[in-house]
Formats: structure tokens, C-alpha cells, sequence
């Protein structure tokens, strides 16, 4: 019995259903005859025509294979003159049938956004508009983005002039009659522009760009950084938090300050600052020397402990690194000049910004000069990565990669070039950095970081399918939470393939924790997709 009555109710429910939409209508047929305003009657007769503009679509900014990373979506519209019969036809597959109501009271010639996947009368003007933003909008803290056409931030800013360059416009005119009503009838005459593929080419390649983008789902705050390391092109950068254009209220209020492009701002970068400090010995002839750790090391009257309390017992440099042992960097430190240890810091990029573009630009950070290192104090932190010292997640991204190519720190790259037709000329055309490590230098860095990987039982970023070299961090913050527990920056550098390396990878992970916890198995995660996207028979 209760079947039978949800049965009759349904049907009820149908039928009420089918009468309101015959007479929504029939409201909108007369609406279309009736309604229309006197002011566009006039204007429109005083031509003979009525012209609709189809919305703008800009210049496109594109990845290094020429793929788009923005209008890489797009909407229907149709173009309707204001007549009963195009709005029977149109009704039912109309997006926002309030706003339609409204045009249709006009009486004029008007653009309508429809549904996806309807199939609308061939004899229904149809247009593809691309929509500048996808609600996951890729690369969004490099790409920027518009306010009232015009770029705000980012490559939508830098090359503003550019995108919005004047290109035309489609256009539709209607023949009208002495009410300004179209002529039914009577073609309207459709005047196409061009697409926009006139635009700005980027280093980035969209395949790894959405790796980094997925990988880094995990990392609440910070970035990754995937980088060429002979050319310095940046193929993946990511910054986390993003943000959505549709919400930017809700960014703006947000206490991570999503619009921050952390890839490009400075932070404490603890142990992988070992990576200069070796450089640096390795370059003075102590790559042999040895030290024994006790669990700490006293400096005049300040004592640092080794996060083993035990300590590790003999280390060379090599097992140094690969324990990532504080005391042994802090005792090898004394034994060099502050003059060097400066000079291979700053001969590496740190303190040093990086101009991507003209509004794009990685931070300097703080390279502590050589006077403040003449304190044995401010120089045993500089060792492994702390005190004063700073830098960028783009900065380490760079200096891996001059240890991955053999001794040269490459120019960074963003921007290949401006094209006028989608077209790529340059991309093979880069400029080659300077020497800053002997080759002798380099490898020897190189080896110590393959023994990272593999010297060490619970390293979490140990890629499967291929090799890799790589040195995690743990950077100090000196804030702490409710419960005194200090916030320390996760960190992981390195580069693959181990033996012939193509491409640096750099994570931060903010107020982390451990780096081999928080940054590891990102690196990992990103270098195994990589593999796969690499050597796809599309690359």
C-alpha cells in the first residue's frame, strides 16, 4: 500500500512539474513579444543594427611545451535575438534562467551561458569563451591573477600590457527594425577576431608542475621546487597554501597567508647548509679530517648538543654528513677562515636575490658577514645551518643543482620568451651560469649525498625505479607552541638521477618537524612520478 501512494505522489509531482514549466513559458514568449524598452528600441532603429561584443578572451600564458596554464577550460554561451522562438529553443539548457528572464524583458539581442553537454538547434549561434582560471588553478602563486582586466599580481601583472593586448573582438550584428527589435529572418552578420595565442612562454612544465601540486597536498605550508639543473629552468613550483580568485575573501582572512609565494621567501635552513660547510672544507684540504663526537661540543662558553646524546664516536666528513652530526661541522668550522666560509656561501647564492621577473623575485636572506663569523659562537650555528643564517627554498634549489652539474650555479629561469602565435624559439637558448665549485669539488659532494640516501637505515626519500643523492634538515625556529614544544622547519634537497643528474628537487615543509618526516616522502613521492612522466613516449 505505501509503494502504491509514493507511486501516485510521484506522478502528482510530475505532472505539477510539467504545468509549470509550460506556463514559465508561455510568461517568457510574451515577455519576448511584449517587454521590450523603449530606450533600446530607439537606439537600436537610429542604426538599422545591434551589435554584440563576445567577451574578451586574453593572452595566454603557456608552460615550456607550449601547453596553456591558463584558458585551459572553457563555457558555452549562445546568442539570441530576443524572439520567441530562439527562447523556446533555449530555455530548458540556459545556466541562470533568472538573468535570462531579465534579458528576455529587454527584448534585445543578448549572450546566454548554457548548461555543459546539451544539445542545443544548429540554428542557435554558439561560441567556446575560455574561462582565465580554473577553480584548481595551476602554478596560481606564479600564474597571478586579473582584477577588472587588468593584472594584479604575478605574470598576469608583469606582462599585463601584453596579454591585454588589443587583438579585437568577435562581434554579432543583428538588422533591426524601426523598434529595434531583430529582423527575423535576416543573418546576422558574425565578425571573428583571432584566438589569443599571442602570450608569454614559461620554463614550466605543466606534466611536473601538477606532481609537485599533488605531491605537496600533504605539506599544510611551504613549497617544492623542481629545477633543470644545466639550464636553472624552474619546471615545478608550488607554494602551500594556495589560494582560489572565487574566494579571495577567505584567503585574506586566513591566519597562513595563502598569497605569501613561499618558494621565493626566506627561512632558517639548518643541516643542508652542511652541503657549503663541506664545499668549504673539502676546499682547504680537510676533507679527511676527523673528529669524535661525544654527544656535544663546547665553544667558549656556549655548549651545542648533537641529537644523539650519546654521540656518534669517529666521524669523517662523509659520515658527518650522512649523520648530519652538529659537533663534527662546529669543530672542521674552526679550522677554516670566516673569509671562507664566507665567500663559498655567497659563492653558492646565499644573500643573494634572485630576479625572475620584474615583480617576481626570491628573497636575499641573511649571509652573515665575516666579522660577525669571527665569533666562534655566531660561527659554530652558521656550520649547520642556523643563527642568523636564511635563505630561500629557490636558493637551495640553485646550489643543489650547481653541485649536481659539476661546480656551475646556473641562471634561474621563469620566462623563456613573449611569443605572438604560441610558437617556442628559445627554449634551448640559456645563458650558462658561473663556475663556483671545482668538478673535483662537486663530486665528492655529490658521492657524500648518494651516502645520505643509502647510508642511512630510515631515510624516508629513497626513491624506487632510480637513484638519487639528496640531505635533509630540521631548522630551528626559536617560536614555540602552547606546550613549549619548538616549531622547526622540515627540509629536503637532492637531485637524480644519482650518477648523471637532470633535476634538483627542494621541499620545505613549515613548522614540520623532522625534515626525513615532514619534506622526505614528498621528495620521494615527486621523483617516482617524475619517472614515469619523463619517459612517456609523449616526452
Amino acid at each position: 500500500m505505501k509503494k502504491c501512494l509514493h507511486k501516485e505522489t510521484a506522478a502528482r509531482f510530475w505532472t505539477l512539474r510539467l504545468i509549470m514549466t509550460v506556463l514559465c513559458s508561455a510568461v517568457i514568449i510574451e515577455l519576448a513579444n511584449n517587454a521590450a524598452s523603449t530606450e533600446y528600441r530607439e537606439a537600436a532603429a537610429d542604426q538599422g543594427n545591434y551589435k554584440l561584443k563576445i567577451p574578451i578572451s586574453f593572452g595566454t600564458i603557456y608552460d615550456r611545451n607550449g601547453t596553456p596554464l591558463v584558458n585551459r577550460s572553457s563555457k558555452r554561451v549562445a546568442v539570441l535575438r530576443g524572439d520567441k522562438e530562439s527562447a523556446m529553443k533555449v530555455f530548458q539548457y540556459v545556466k541562470d534562467k533568472e538573468e535570462f528572464s531579465e534579458k528576455i524583458m529587454e527584448g534585445m539581442p543578448f549572450i546566454c551561458e548554457l548548461n555543459e553537454g546539451n544539445d542545443i538547434p544548429d540554428d542557435i549561434l554558439q561560441f567556446e569563451i575560455p574561462i582565465r582560471y580554473d577553480d584548481d588553478q595551476i602554478a596560481q602563486h606564479i600564474i597571478g591573477y586579473m582584477q577588472e582586466n587588468e593584472g594584479v599580481c604575478g605574470l598576469e601583472y608583469d606582462y599585463d600590457k601584453l596579454l591585454r593586448f588589443d587583438r579585437g573582438q568577435t562581434t554579432i550584428t543583428f538588422p533591426v527594425d524601426g523598434t529595434g527589435k531583430a529582423l527575423f529572418g535576416e543573418n546576422a552578420y558574425v565578425r571573428y577576431a583571432p584566438n589569443p595565442s599571442h602570450g608569454v612562454v614559461t620554463s614550466i612544465d605543466m606534466g611536473i608542475q601538477l606532481i609537485c601540486e599533488k605531491a605537496a597536498l600533504s605539506i599544510d605550508k611551504g613549497a617544492v621546487i623542481v629545477m633543470d639543473v644545466q639550464s636553472g629552468d624552474i619546471l615545478g613550483i608550488v607554494s602551500r597554501p594556495t589560494y582560489s580568485i572565487q574566494n579571495m575573501e577567505e584567503a585574506l582572512s586566513s591566519e597562513d597567508s595563502p598569497f605569501i609565494n613561499r618558494a621565493l621567501y626566506e627561512y632558517p635552513v639548518g643541516s643542508i647548509f652542511k652541503l657549503v660547510t663541506a664545499a668549504a672544507a673539502i676546499d682547504n684540504n680537510y676533507v679527511d679530517f676527523t673528529y669524535k663526537c661525544t654527544g656535544s661540543i663546547e665553544i667558549e662558553t656556549q655548549n651545542f648538543a648533537c641529537h644523539k646524546k650519546d654521540g656518534h664516536g669517529l666521524l669523517d666528513l662523509n659520515m658527518a654528513l650522512i649523520n648530519s652530526c652538529n659537533p663534527y661541522f662546529i669543530a672542521i668550522s674552526s679550522k677554516i677562515s670566516p673569509l671562507d666560509l664566507f665567500e663559498k656561501a655567497a659563492a653558492l647564492g646565499f644573500g643573494r636575490e634572485i630576479s625572475l621577473t620584474e615583480s617576481i623575485c626570491g628573497a636575499s636572506g641573511y649571509l652573515p658577514d665575516v666579522q660577525e663569523l669571527m665569533l666562534p659562537a655566531e660561527r659554530g650555528n652558521f656550520s649547520f645551518g642556523q643563527g642568523k643564517l636564511t635563505a630561500t627554498p629557490l636558493q637551495i634549489a640553485r646550489m643543489t643543482s650547481a653541485i649536481a652539474n659539476g661546480g656551475v650555479l646556473p641562471n634561474v629561469r621563469l620566462v623563456v620568451e613573449e611569443t605572438d602565435d604560441g610558437s617556442i624559439d628559445s627554449l634551448n637558448k640559456w645563458k650558462k651560469g658561473e663556475r663556483v665549485l671545482s668538478e673535483e669539488t662537486a663530486e665528492k659532494l655529490r658521492k657524500m649525498m648518494i651516502g645520505v640516501v643509502y647510508g642511512s637505515h630510515n631515510f624516508n626519500g629513497r626513491p624506487n625505479g632510480i637513484s638519487a643523492g639528496a640531505k635533509t634538515s630540521t631548522a630551528q625556529t626559536g617560536r614555540f607552541d602552547d606546550d613549549g614544544e619548538e616549531y622547526c622547519h622540515g627540509w629536503i634537497t637532492g637531485f637524480f638521477p644519482a650518477y648523471a643528474p637532470k633535476y634538483a628537487v627542494t621541499i620545505l615543509a613549515e613548522d614540520a618537524g623532522y625534515g626525513n618526516d615532514a619534506a622526505a616522502p614528498v621528495f620521494k613521492e615527486i621523483i617516482e612520478s617524475m619517472i614515469d612522466y619523463v619517459r612517456s613516449p609523449s616526452k
